[in-house]
């Protein structure tokens, strides 16, 4: 897996993305505010979720009288979807020895900087108008 510079929200992190087809996870990242490792590993599984029910032309489809307890205004169906189990990685030295198992790059990127939050941020793009 590869270390590389990424996003979570609005605020900047590290990713380990895959670097072959072999790779044991399809992605792993750092949450800055979290202070914790989400891995997303390659295998799935069965879960189920809320989703809202549509219409024939796609449309969420609203409920004729109130709310639901949830404070939602939509109907909402039980569906099966296929999800990537999670794992979540919380204490320091696991997830710096988790980087150090996986990534390629360990020894050159200053993953660090972002799990002690001492990230210097460069400048930052601007659009340019005619």
């Amino acid at each position: 897996m590869l270390l590389v510079h990424g996003t979570w929200g609005t605020n900047r992190t590290f990713k380990l993305i895959p670097a072959s087809m072999d790779a044991p996870y399809a992605e792993v990242l750092f949450d800055p505010e979290g202070k914790l490792l989400a891995v997303i590993s390659r295998f799935q599984k069965q879960v189920l979720h809320m989703v809202p029910r549509l219409d024939d032309n796609g449309d969420p489809v609203y409920m004729k009288v109130g709310k639901r307890p949830n404070g939602k205004e939509v109907k909402e169906q039980r569906v099966t979807v296929e999800s990537f189990f999670e794992y979540y990685i919380f204490d320091k030295n696991d997830i710096t020895e988790f980087i150090k198992t996986y990534a390629i790059n360990s020894d050159t990127f200053n993953y660090q900087s972002y799990m002690d939050g001492t990230q210097i941020l460069g400048a930052t793009p601007e659009i340019i108008m005619p």
